[in-house]
Formats: C-alpha cells, structure tokens, sequence
C-alpha cells in the first residue's frame, strides 16, 4: 500500500474497504437485520475509520467496532455501551468534549487523542481471525505512519490491540524489546527508533465483561488515559475520587 499524505484521504480509501469476505458479509448483514431498538436507523454496516485529530498527541488502539455500535454509527466506540465507559472516562479527565457519544453529528470532539483500532469492520461475535487482523494492518500502518511527527503515547486496550500495535510499530521500524513485552492492565513499554521514543500503556479493554465485573473501573481507566496523557505533554485532570 502507497504511503498517504493526509489522514482525510487515509480514511477515505479505508471506508471503502472489501477485502474480508466474511467481515464485508457481516457488517452488511447487520446493517440490515438490525437491532430491534434501532430499527429505524440506518446502519453504517461499512469500515469505520478512526476518530479524533491527525495531529494526535495519543492514540489509542480498541479491537474492531461493535456491531451494533460503530458499524451501527460509523464511529468509533460510539452508540454502544464499551464506549459510554470509554468516552465518560475522556471526558472525565479533559480529553473529550462531552461525556456521551451517541452519533457522528453529536458535536465530540478529542483533544489530542484519536481512536483507531486493529481491525476496522465488526467481526461476529467479536473476534475477527489472525487473516483478517492481518490483512487490514496495511491501515493501521499507514494511520499511525501518519501520526508519527506528533505521537507521544499510545493506549492500548485490550490484549488483541496489544499485539497488533506492537507489530505495526515494529513494521515501521520501532524497535520493540525482545522478549515482546507482556499485555496487563497498567503494563508499559517504551519503544525506540533512532532518538524518538514512544511509551505504550496497557489498559484492561471497555468490554461488558470487563466493566460489569468490576475487572476494569472507572478509576482503573482514568488512571491510564491520565498517565499516558501526561507523558504526551497533555494537560489532563485528574478526576475526583469519592
């Protein structure tokens, strides 16, 4: 895949990605059945690209959208209960507008933060296979070749985004140390090339499972989004601990 010069044309040629059959399927597939609750929407039921300013400060990695969320929306973490916690968390310490992000026209905006993720087209039951992961790597390649002049940290959530963004970084030319480091929540790993550094921090992802368990709070997550956000040389508040 050719190298692009702006994210606006990136994120064009990714939404008219069809090179995974049975993803292209899916998503299309939900797009028409639908959720009862949403019946009368329409569904984006395409890839969803990534969210927030080119000149990002941070990014973070997800999994892929959810299928009645991002592939429902066309954004990011948006319209599903894994972003409510996401985006509450955001905007809880400065880096989002706005607490809840329900649709593209709802006026979110990040602050030195995008979103991006792995694989960008909802897989059934939330699991895309290691062929898909890989062929869509050329995108986020690409994305965070883009955001390289201005990237500082990278948040990670989940153990799939972890591995995925540790090869991207590696395809780049990032050297990452060897054994790879281990994904955890709180886990941290700085990776070189040349003079640069970047810093990568782990989270626990914003799963059902993982917030209605309790494995992932609020708190927990607040404490990485800050931490990484300071290292970027963002201002973020620290959040009230009742």
């Amino acid at each position: 895949m050719a190298g692009y010069s702006t994210m606006a044309g990136l994120d064009a040629d990714v939404v008219e990605c069809r090179a995974c059959p049975r993803l292209v399927e899916w998503r299309e597939q939900v797009a028409r059945d639908k959720r009862a609750a949403f019946a009368d929407q329409t569904y984006w039921g395409r890839p969803v690209p990534g969210f927030g300013p080119a000149d990002a400060r941070v990014v973070m990695l997800g999994l892929a959208p959810a299928a009645h969320g991002g592939n429902r929306t066309g954004r990011m973490f948006t319209g599903d209960q894994s972003g409510d916690v996401l985006f509450r968390a955001l905007y809880d310490v400065g880096l989002a507008s706005q607490p809840t992000a329900v649709s593209v026209d709802d006026g979110m905006q990040l602050y030195g933060v995008r979103m991006t993720a792995p694989v960008h087209c909802a897989p059934p039951q939330n699991k895309p296979t290691v062929a898909e992961r890989d062929r869509c790597a050329t995108w986020l390649d690409a994305e965070l070749a883009l955001l390289e002049p201005t990237l500082r940290s990278v948040v990670v959530l989940g153990a799939f985004g972890w591995q995925a963004g540790l090869r991207a970084f590696a395809d780049l030319g990032w050297s990452v140390d060897r054994p790879k480091p281990k994904f955890g929540h709180g886990a941290r790993t700085t990776i070189r090339r040349g003079e640069a550094e970047l810093t990568i921090f782990g989270s626990y992802h914003v799963s059902q499972h993982n917030t209605f368990t309790g494995r992932l709070t609020p708190a927990m997550l607040a404490d990485v989004l800050t931490a990484a956000a300071e290292h970027a040389g963002l201002s973020p508040k620290r959040p009230r601990r009742d």
